[in-house]
């Protein structure tokens, strides 16, 4: 049986959307300016998203419109926390403390808890920035696992000596922004990929952009989505696994996090060494 676990990350329109603050990783970010013009990121975003926290005031688009959340949630999808200020964590989280790690993580888990009415259970790293400090900072949540990298399965992650006995299942398959227009490929291209990368016995994870795959990409988004269920692809929720991992601990290997490169990705992102004994 073929598996899949599907992650949809909100990169705007959620906590305070300073979107048009990353125009600064043109002179911070190896790659960053390619990435922009061979994905065409005002037709992905949108012009006004684009200049939200600099020439535009930074919405909090959650708390205006919570029936948003509510609603998918009531859907059945599994909900958890991107982070509060993706912008912020994504370009700043290498030199903030324990402590305002923490701050930015308590912000997005009251908005989240005033909305749903429940605490957040997961949580995802806004562009795959993992440190010792967030993890650290994390753990003081008791969210039952986390996918804050990349990698190749769900494993213990380690940094220097210390373990952290939190679950990660980290993203396993690339990203349509990071394909798009690498070496030519198309959205057609994307799926093509995808569909070869799953394979009988695994489960996959793969995360798709709201911002992406649900606007210019939504009708090849969803070509794929169909192809799959006509295949019999089974789908899973993260958390459903993460508990089936979680009942034999034992069974999961630990992994150091290591900082590394994407094709198609600009600067570096949080991975998935190599396994090591289990916890």
């Amino acid at each position: 049986m073929k598996r899949l676990a599907i992650k949809v990350d909100v990169d705007t329109l959620a906590g305070p959307d300073n979107s048009g603050q990353a125009i600064w990783r043109l002179f911070t970010r190896k790659g960053f300016l390619p990435k922009m013009l061979r994905t065409r990121a005002p037709r992905l975003y949108g012009l006004k998203t684009l200049t939200y926290g600099t020439l535009l005031p930074a919405p909090l688009i959650v708390v205006s419109e919570p029936g948003l959340l509510r609603q998918v949630g009531a859907a059945g999808h599994e909900l958890g926390i991107h982070g509060y200020d993706h912008v912020h964590w994504q370009d700043h989280l290498a030199r903030l403390p324990q402590e305002a790690v923490q701050v930015e993580i308590l912000r997005a888990q009251k908005i989240f808890t005033k909305v749903m009415g429940y605490g957040a259970t997961a949580f995802a790293a806004p562009g795959w920035q993992c440190t010792a400090a967030s993890l650290a900072a994390l753990m003081t949540e008791n969210f039952s696992y986390v996918s804050n990298t990349r990698g190749y399965g769900p494993y213990f992650p380690r940094f220097g000596r210390r373990l952290f006995p939190i679950l990660e299942i980290p993203t396993t398959l690339p990203t349509m922004d990071e394909l798009l227009g690498l070496n030519g490929r198309t959205a057609r291209d994307f799926n093509q990929e995808i569909y070869s990368r799953l394979l009988p016995g695994q489960v996959e994870v793969l995360t798709v952009h709201a911002e992406v795959e649900g606007r210019v990409y939504r009708e090849d988004f969803a070509r794929l989505l169909d192809q799959l269920q006509t295949d019999g692809i089974e789908f899973r929720r993260l958390g459903d696994w993460a508990q089936e991992l979680l009942a034999a601990p034992q069974a999961v290997p630990t992994a150091p996090v290591q900082e590394g490169t994407l094709p198609g990705r600009a600067g570096t992102v949080a991975c998935q060494g190599p396994s090591e004994s289990q916890i």
